[in-house]
């Protein structure tokens, strides 16, 4: 068949992925061979896969494709997250545009069905990009975290950490989301520095019968909307501007609340003014203060952010637009005495984006630190293993080791309903379903129904379920586990067999919310760690640096990077930048260096094709031998080092190793050395030892980029088994001395040819070489190839400089090249002073390092080997310089 000019994608990738389908390579179900367990980070089902989805998908499918032709038994899982907060966001938006139709009119019933119809339109579009991009999930174990097995087991989990005390419901000050209007976990904030404002505010000291006298406080406040919930104003016991006013109170302005000075050492006195305003119901240090104070809590807002009637004035107004007019209306009244300038942090909720509010409120708290205490062993005693450890285990450390309650209720009704239910007498029933509730509180002696009472309960009965659902990550850190049905179906023979997992892929940024916690929950509920790896990419961010993701709608289309560039060289184009733990910038022409990659692997094929119509048995390898032997060597290399990037997850690196060898030392020089003159045979075996090291490269590189390897794979030779389940042989020894060989006649050929170049030298035209070394054998190995390469004519070894010769120094060697043409010596001076300034200002830059002594005490002494090592190079290389100078 005749092969395109260059490689087209399009048609290659949609057969491949249909092929691999059609024979289930990608399916797993257990037996005698050791597993290798990935579960998908389940994406949220509320649309596209973002560029850090790609990257974590990539990474994941390298590691399985690996396994798979490493002999594992691979099972990915894919599946996505119901995302209480961000679907149902979705919906709402969908409902009021499309239907017209408010979330308050409908039942919560009526609702749900929405969401999943919703669900059902939108959820398929992940699972398309993910089969697109080239992933080898197992297409039968698709799971979502509102499937009714997964919800049965979120729902046992709740009630068996309840019935062991670890779930409790109480009212404390928590992080709100006006938007969504839930509450939130304290991982679900996000803080920014902005430059706001203080507004330094009169607070009048009130006379004994409760009126203003002409005394005033002054307080600095970056939130004078809240001034309306004011309880109490707080100064430092020993601040002496302020002991005057011990048993006083002031009047809170635009209220007029008489309100008590307290003294507390909480409050600085070199802050603002020294006096704190005390708002309990908006503020968790002054919601402490004023449970210390006996202070009372007034909220003054609506959970849309909106001031309510507790605020007298304004209400109604929105919380921001209520501070402009507070502002106002303080300078009106002559109380306002400044603004100031202040950098501060505020609070965003991560799925909304809206500020944050702290409020009281009575939610569902998990205790922590007893499950903290066990995900902090797993990996401090290096059960779990994090990559890369040195990045990220201090983090992980910090923050189980001052870890907070979890506040895991939210109000809304996309999720798994908390399995409470009420009486009348306000009694609480925790069970995993409403018949065993309703058990219960007919057996409950305190209930306002006794038992004996009613003849069928279950149909009759007071009892009125929580209307919150849970917290999305509360049914997540059970993934690892419930996409085997390890709670609703323990010891089954999944769980049995893949589970513990082998590697987790995940980004950074939720070590807490969901790493942490997985850890945890595998230790609680199946007494093992739930994964042995944990390997976290980097951030993918734009040009601007700003991480990207579907809030800011600053990631490219995938499917249309696809359509462009084609999967395999998105994948490459993401994997090549991207080392793990650190951050990339990626935009839309990072695929293109994989796009190349792609053509120059296709050009390789077509020449290769060309070699086999030339294919002849009488043929003699000739100058081959060394060119076999050296790349033999140099794919062994290779594969060891690679192996190696394999064990330490340094997937980047990895990639990096197989792009200089398949560019470099397979395309560039291997087929230039072995490639036949102009109407010349190639000899068989030489060819047959070509498709054998083609096929290999395509091997190594197929967990990579599994579309092109597996159509040049099939191209090559005929082929009765596919790529990509053909298994990996492991590295053999190799031979240095070789690699070194090799490696001096890739420098001298490119030493030569740049002599040529800059002395006008054509290629076509032969020369004379004469080389002065100290170890002539090195080159017999070589000779043939390099005067094939190079259009050496003769070739000498010599002791002594070659007169009217053009000179160049290659390493430690010196080279002279003999033309027909008269020699312009004064060309040549000028390059070899060029050399040299450069030697003599790199030795400079060396030197000054050595005789750094802190450098020397810090640094590793490898370090400082390989700086010695390039001080004595650059010091024989200045003396062969001066030589060859002295010498024109």
């Amino acid at each position: 068949m005749e092969l395109s000019k260059n490689y087209q994608p399009e048609g290659v990738e949609d057969k491949w992925s249909k092929h691999w389908k059609s024979k289930r390579y990608f399916n797993s179900t257990p037996d005698e061979r050791k597993p290798f367990t990935v579960v998908i980070p389940p994406p949220n089902v509320t649309g596209v896969l973002h560029m850090g989805h790609t990257l974590n998908e990539t990474v994941q499918d390298i590691l399985v494709r690996k396994a798979r032709m490493s002999g594992f038994n691979a099972c990915w899982v894919p599946g996505s997250d119901h995302a209480s907060i961000a679907t149902e966001s979705k919906v709402v938006q969908m409902l009021e545009k499309e239907k017209g139709i408010k979330k308050s009119d409908l039942t919560r019933e009526e609702f749900m069905k929405h969401a999943y119809e919703w669900k059902e339109k939108y959820g398929g579009i992940i699972y398309h990009q993910i089969e697109k991009l080239g992933c080898s999930v197992d297409w039968d174990r698709v799971s979502f975290t509102m499937d009714a097995d997964y919800y049965k087991a979120v729902i046992k989990v709740f009630v068996d950490l309840y019935n062991k005390k670890m779930i409790y419901r109480g009212a404390r000050m928590i992080n709100w989301d006006p938007a969504a209007k839930t509450a939130l976990s304290d991982e679900e904030v996000e803080y920014k520095e902005i430059q706001g404002k203080l507004y330094y505010v009169k607070y009048a000291v009130a006379a004994a019968d409760g009126q203003p006298t002409a005394e005033f406080i002054t307080i600095a406040t970056q939130r004078p909307e809240t001034i309306m919930g004011d309880s109490g104003v707080c100064v430092n016991p020993n601040d002496e501007r302020f002991a005057h006013l011990k048993g006083k109170k002031v009047i809170v302005p635009l209220v007029n609340r008489a309100v008590p000075v307290i003294f507390d050492e909480y409050v600085d006195p070199a802050f603002g003014t020294g006096a704190l305003k005390v708002t309990p119901a908006h503020d968790i240090n002054d919601y402490n203060l004023g449970l210390k104070h006996n202070l009372p809590v007034i909220d003054t807002l609506n959970e849309d952010g909106t001031l309510n009637e507790a605020a007298q004035v304004f209400v109604g107004m929105d919380r921001f637009e209520a501070r402009k007019k507070v502002v106002e209306t303080l300078q009106e009244q002559g109380l306002l005495i400044k603004e100031e300038e202040y950098t501060t942090r505020i609070g965003l909720s991560q799925r909304s984006m809206a500020v944050v509010e702290p409020r009281i409120s009575t939610q569902w708290f998990v205790n922590m630190k007893p499950l903290a205490e066990k995900a902090l062993t797993a990996v401090t005693s290096g059960e779990v293993r994090i990559h890369p450890g040195d990045k990220f285990m201090a983090t992980y450390k910090y923050w189980l080791e001052n870890i907070k309650d979890w506040c895991i209720s939210r109000q809304l009704w996309w999720g798994q309903r908390i399995p409470a239910w009420y009486d009348d007498n306000g009694n609480c029933y925790v069970a995993e379903t409403e018949e065993e509730a309703v058990r219960q509180w007919s057996t409950n002696t305190n209930s306002i129904n006794p038992p004996g009472k009613i003849d069928n309960p279950y149909t009759s009965h007071p009892l009125k379920q929580d209307v919150d659902v849970l917290d999305t990550w509360f049914s997540s850190w059970l993934w690892p586990i419930e996409v085997f049905k390890g709670v609703t179906h323990p010891g089954n023979p999944d769980i049995n067999y893949y589970y513990p997992t082998s590697v987790l892929v995940t980004g950074q940024d939720i070590i807490f919310f969901w790493v942490a916690r997985m850890i945890m929950a595998g230790m609680e509920f199946m007494e093992v760690k739930p994964f042995s790896d944990v390997y976290f990419t980097g951030m993918v961010r734009d040009k601007l640096g700003r991480k990207m993701s579907k809030q800011l709608g600053n990631s490219p289309d995938l499917l249309m990077l696809i359509d462009k560039f084609g999967a395999d060289a998105v994948r490459f184009g993401i994997m090549i930048s991207s080392p793990a733990g650190n951050d990339l910038l990626f935009d839309e022409t990072s695929p293109e260096q994989g796009m190349r990659f792609n053509n120059k692997i296709w050009n390789a094929l077509k020449l290769v094709k060309m070699f086999e119509a030339r294919v002849s048995d009488t043929a003699t390898t000739g100058s081959t031998s060394f060119a076999i032997t050296w790349f033999e060597n140099k794919l062994q290399a290779a594969k060891a080092e690679l192996e190696q990037h394999y064990k330490d997850f340094k997937l980047s690196e990895g990639l990096k190793t197989l792009y200089s060898l398949i560019w470099d030392d397979f395309c560039s020089y291997y087929l230039e050395w072995i490639k036949p003159g102009m109407d010349q045979p190639m000899d068989k075996a030489v060819y047959e030892k070509t498709v054998s090291f083609f096929t290999e490269l395509m091997l190594l590189l197929h967990p990579y980029m599994p579309f092109v390897t597996e159509e040049i794979y099939h191209l090559l030779a005929p082929r009765t088994e596919d790529l990509c389940v053909k298994q990996l042989t492991t590295a053999l020894s190799f031979d240095p001395v070789i690699l070194k060989e090799g490696q001096l006649l890739i420098d001298v050929i490119t030493g030569l040819r740049d002599a040529r170049i800059k002395n006008e030298i054509k290629i076509k035209e032969p020369i004379k070489l004469y080389i002065q070394s100290d170890n002539n054998e090195l080159y017999k190995a070589i000779e043939t190839i390099l005067k094939k390469q190079v259009n050496i004519e003769q070739l000498s070894f010599v002791t002594e400089p070659v007169v009217q010769t053009i000179t160049t120094v290659i390493d430690k060697d010196k080279f002279f090249i003999e033309t027909e043409r008269p020699v312009d010596t004064s060309q040549q001076k000028e390059q070899l002073l060029k050399d040299l300034e450069y030697y003599k200002k790199f030795l400079e830059s060396v030197n000054k390092k050595l005789s750094n002594e802190r450098f020397i005490q810090s640094a590793r002494p490898d370090v400082v080997q390989l700086e010695q090592k390039k001080k004595t190079d650059a010091e024989e290389k200045i003396k062969i310089l001066e030589e060859s100078l002295s010498n024109l």
